[in-house]
């Protein structure tokens, strides 16, 4: 009895973990994208020839669209390049509330462990690297500002597979970002550099496709592999 049970038990195991795996596999690519809506608080340190302050910064509401394309060098992991495109309400202290834009372009890297045939976790990190001009003023003066942007994303996912290969995925991250700007005022340079961290749950649709054959591979030597639903 416990025999047929354990058999029972591993059966459903395996055959569970079917779609998964195939979805997962070796060479295939990952294409898709997410949504999400955070809010974030800052510290901001200012520096200049004449004096060093740091204190509060502001605090944001943000819409972040994240278009990506990954690819399987082994199964069950992701290496891409992905686009984060972020809309910020800012509410400055002691000020009026702010609208501001960013454009990011970095690499990403994700793993997942299958759960069974529909269903998987994964653990992300992402990076970031752009620009952001932004018009403010400053000493009573109007300046156009170009900042230098970096950023860091980690945290887990769940991803519902369906049997057209299409992952329908919830992602939970801790970001943080790091920005800097130089200005001249009257002759005073100063350097002020804003760090930001915030949570971030994010809402997607990835859609998997089969690798592509190498070139010169016939039929008659290559590896035979399952077939795939959507593939």
């Amino acid at each position: 009895m416990k025999q047929s049970m354990y058999g029972l038990l591993l059966g459903l195991l395996f055959t569970g973990s079917a779609l998964s795996a195939q979805v997962l596999d070796q060479g295939n690519f990952m294409i898709g994208s997410t949504v999400g809506f955070s809010v974030a608080q800052s510290s901001i340190k200012f520096q200049s020839t004449n004096m060093d302050d740091e204190g509060e910064g502001p605090s944001s509401a943000q819409f972040t669209l994240a278009p990506n394309v990954g690819y399987f060098p082994v199964d069950n992991f992701v290496l891409g390049l992905g686009m984060n495109y972020t809309f910020s309400s800012i509410d400055e202290p002691n000020q009026d509330r702010n609208e501001d834009s960013n454009l990011l372009f970095g690499p990403f890297m994700r793993y997942y462990v299958p759960l069974n045939d529909d269903t998987a976790l994964f653990f992300q990190t992402d990076f970031g690297f752009g620009n952001a001009s932004d018009d403010l003023l400053i000493a009573g003066q109007r300046q156009k500002i170009t900042s230098n942007i970096f950023a860091l994303g980690v945290g887990p996912g769940f991803t519902i597979f369906s049997d057209a290969a299409i992952g329908i995925e919830a992602l939970f991250k801790y970001n943080f970002a790091r920005s800097s700007f130089d200005t001249d005022i009257n002759g005073v340079i100063s350097e002020t550099t804003t760090r930001t961290n915030q949570f971030d749950l994010s809402i997607g649709v990835q859609f998997y496709f089969g690798g592509v054959q190498k070139v010169g591979t016939g039929s008659s030597n290559t590896r035979p592999t399952p077939a795939r639903p959507g593939f």
